[in-house]
């Protein structure tokens, strides 16, 4: 499912933090939000998940019109930087956790619920820490729950908010990585905000660079270094040493 975000504002109070963005994804596409502290990319996600809402400007999900759709009815999955995993509750239990709340006409028998729990365990290689709570697991570990209890409710979009932040470098190269071939299993359009320059063009199709609100430049590492009209571009990149 392609996502549009069609001449989107947001102020607070008096202060522009979005300003006229024009921003289209593709069905299956992952692209990374990139720019500076205050540049509006968090903002952007959290309006495009429903979190927020613009002051102007519409949200599609494909052709359909979710500018003032709530939260709950948008089927995104969401995955932060400080994983929000329910302590209480095993690494199986936290994933099962949106499965097990759908509304009773909408939720999976216990054995799909089981099955389908143990599939994405796999696919993020913790079959054997099932049992395990959030305080015996890595902080790569952590994030790894919180990807596939994104994934589990089968969302119509992932979007990821500094998802590997708080990760030291080697384990957030190893995440990544591992990122974009889960991405390549589900085909889900996928969003990534992220204030790492690296990051963005390694894990992204398409980076997204913003700055005070605006949409500086889109396009593929290549691009970036071919175009380098754009001076705020140029600087923040350091064409050449970071593409």
């Amino acid at each position: 499912m392609g996502i549009t975000a069609k001449q989107i504002s947001k102020r607070f109070g008096q202060t522009k933090v979005l300003q006229d963005v024009d921003l289209s994804i593709g069905s299956g596409e992952l692209i990374s939000l990139l720019g500076p502290s205050g540049s509006g990319k968090t903002t952007l996600l959290r309006i495009i998940a429903g979190l927020d809402y613009a002051n102007n400007g519409q949200i599609l999900f494909g052709e359909q019109d979710y500018t003032h759709i709530p939260v709950r009815k948008r089927q995104i999955g969401f995955v932060f930087q400080q994983y929000a995993l329910f302590r209480n509750m095993t690494v199986f239990d936290n994933v099962a956790y949106g499965l097990k709340v759908k509304p009773r006409g909408e939720r999976l028998s216990k054995k799909d619920i089981k099955e389908r729990v143990q599939e994405l365990l796999k696919v993020v290689q913790l079959t054997q820490y099932e049992h395990r709570y959030p305080e015996q697991l890595s902080g790569g570990q952590k994030q790894r729950v919180a990807l596939a209890r994104a994934l589990a409710v089968k969302p119509k979009a992932l979007l990821l908010d500094e998802p590997f932040g708080a990760l030291d470098t080697k384990v957030r190269k190893e995440l990544r990585h591992w990122l974009k071939k889960v991405h390549q299993e589900f085909q889900m359009t996928t969003i990534f905000v992220t204030h790492d320059q690296e990051e963005a063009f390694d894990i992204a199709d398409r980076v997204v660079v913003m700055n005070e609100g605006r949409i500086e430049k889109i396009g593929t590492k290549q691009e970036m270094a071919e175009q380098t009209d754009n001076l705020f571009v140029s600087e923040f990149l350091d064409i050449g040493s970071h593409i």
